[in-house]
């Protein structure tokens, strides 16, 4: 352990670009799954530009309560039912998922297929939830 406070000690220039690296390489990564959100952002994106919520949940926890007019694509269909989401290709796409988790990776398929305004929102519904916002069963 002490050669290794020696090494940082000695080659700190050299950490602190490792450092710097991880850092941009987490940041990069997280902007190409789609900026993050708060649940009321997404309310004001969806209202101002016609965005559309796209619930990634699977049915049961879909009729529980989502978004209004939030439509429910799970995460494991996306591929079979992206032509739902060819009207909104120009329009902000906004992704819920249970706790923010999930909708960066999907994300990221969205980006590839040319989706450019895609936002996750942070928290996904359970954050939703907390803030006491408006669900439909």
């Amino acid at each position: 352990m002490a050669l290794v406070f020696e090494f940082i000690a000695q080659q700190w220039l050299l950490v602190a670009a490792l450092a710097a690296t991880i850092g941009m390489f987490f940041y990069h990564e997280s902007r190409r799954s789609g900026a993050s959100l708060t649940p009321q952002q997404a309310i004001n994106l969806a209202n101002a530009e016609s965005g559309v919520f796209v619930d990634l949940r699977d049915n049961a926890d879909f009729s529980r309560g989502h978004v209004v007019d939030a439509l429910n694509i799970p995460a494991g269909k996306l591929e079979s039912r992206m032509a739902e989401l060819e009207n909104y290709r120009d329009k902000p796409v906004i992704l819920v998922c249970k706790m923010g988790q999930h909708s960066g990776g999907v994300g990221k398929k969205l980006n590839e297929k040319g989706f450019n305004r895609v936002y996750r929102m942070s928290g996904g519904m359970m954050e939703w939830s907390n803030m006491q916002l408006p669900v439909v069963k």
